[in-house]
């Protein structure tokens, strides 16, 4: 296996969901990790605290394996996923001497953009954790009745714009809002709506969108983030007001940090007030951080977080669908001819010609990093870089070391 180069490596972070624990029980009863985890979960219940003026102790909860079990626990469950990530970058620096700042870029989803931009020192911590808190009770108040479904075709790219037209006039009924959240990929849309909007909209689409256009309704309820039901709080503006006075935030990353809601955009030393705002309430463009991620050279994504599932989800997926347009062949070996006549996967087909760096996606390796931490053996103050290299072909790890 040959080593991994830190200039062509990306931290991606995870957002809220509602499984938040992973293996974060084990990091903390470790021998050597135990104590640095034990520190930042009591350091972010401390500051967790204070700004929602009620008792937080996230050491207990780990300890205890209470899972999230609904929104009633929204506020913790943030704080929670903010000190795991946080914790297993701290790891990463303590016992093998490994950095955010070595990294080829990072990128983050939902609530871990703001764990990005707390790892790069954009934000300190105790600051920036205030606005996802300040927020976070009554996102649970909007949340009781907004659910999710998942808008996804079999065929061609969905109508992005027919989509959008068809939410706002459900929410022009006035009978609950319903929007898209999160741009999964050309072919997959994430909804909220409140109310019956997501029932309704899977009744009106078919008369508005393609053939072979499904949609699934997840069970849980879900805090209506990245979207306008926020307004109804006033939350993007209280937000705003938030973010003006918050200290920090001119200071650009050492690496780029990819924007969520901006195909372009990256962190820099003056523009992170005005991309946390637009945040709030716009959907989050994942399959944009995909895209940009490949293009940008990355051949290595390391995932940071408690069990994380959307991003490396999105990657599995985008890495199979290749695979299937490919059929076989060799990237290197097809045209821009051969490529265009693809029929398999025709939204895939469509983009190949131009986006070739979706032709990577096989080829890049993911670590999820709370199961890397656990595999290695750190019998001394630093422990030995070993990387398990994780393409979605293979379901072994080979070891191979984690920076040159």
């Amino acid at each position: 296996m040959s080593p991994i180069r830190t200039s062509t490596t990306a931290f991606a972070f995870r957002g809220y969901n509602i499984t938040n624990l992973g293996r974060t029980p084990e990091l903390l009863v470790h021998p050597r990790y135990g104590p640095i985890v034990a520190a930042t979960l009591d350091e972010i219940s401390q500051v967790a605290a204070a700004h929602l003026g009620r008792p937080v102790d996230l050491v207990t909860r780990v300890r205890q394996r209470r899972e999230t079990q609904d929104l009633t626990t929204y506020a913790e469950d943030l704080a929670l996923i903010v000190a795991v990530e946080l914790a297993q970058m701290r790891l990463l620096d303590q016992f093998f001497g490994i950095t955010l700042g070595q990294a080829k870029l990072a990128f983050g989803y939902s609530l871990g953009e703001a764990v990005a931009l707390m790892a790069a020192g954009v934000f300190e911590m105790r600051h920036l954790l205030k606005a996802p808190l300040t927020m976070a009770d009554d996102l649970v108040a909007l949340g009781h009745d907004v659910s999710m479904g998942v808008v996804f075709s079999r065929g061609r790219a969905l109508d992005e714009l027919a989509v959008k037209r068809l939410c706002l006039q459900l929410s022009s009924q006035g009978e609950g809002t319903i929007a898209i959240a999160t741009h999964l990929s050309p072919n997959a849309l994430i909804l909220l709506g409140q109310k019956n909007t997501v029932d309704r909209f899977q009744i009106a689409m078919r008369d508005v969108l393609a053939d072979h256009t499904h949609l699934r309704k997840n069970p849980h309820r879900w805090p209506p983030m990245h979207t306008p039901i926020t307004w109804q709080r006033g939350i993007p503006n209280r937000g705003a007001i938030l973010l003006e006075t918050l200290p920090g935030g001119f200071r650009a990353p050492s690496i780029p940090i990819l924007s969520s809601v901006d195909d372009h955009a990256t962190y820099g030393d003056h523009n992170s007030r005005e991309l946390l705002h637009r945040w709030i309430d716009h959907p989050q463009r994942l399959w944009s951080l995909v895209y940009r991620t490949l293009a940008a050279g990355v051949d290595t994504v390391i995932h940071v977080g408690p069990d994380p599932n959307l991003i490396p989800a999105t990657f599995r997926r985008l890495s199979e669908d290749v695979r299937g347009q490919l059929n076989g062949y060799s990237p290197g070996s097809l045209g821009r001819r051969a490529v265009s006549h693809m029929v398999r996967r025709p939204w895939l087909a469509q983009l190949l010609p131009s986006g070739a760096a979706l032709l990577r996606a096989p080829q890049v390796r993911h670590v999820i990093l709370e199961d890397w931490l656990l595999e290695q053996g750190c019998n001394g103050q630093r422990c030995g870089a070993e990387l398990p290299s994780h393409r979605w072909s293979t379901p072994s790890l080979a070891a191979g070391r984690l920076f040159s």
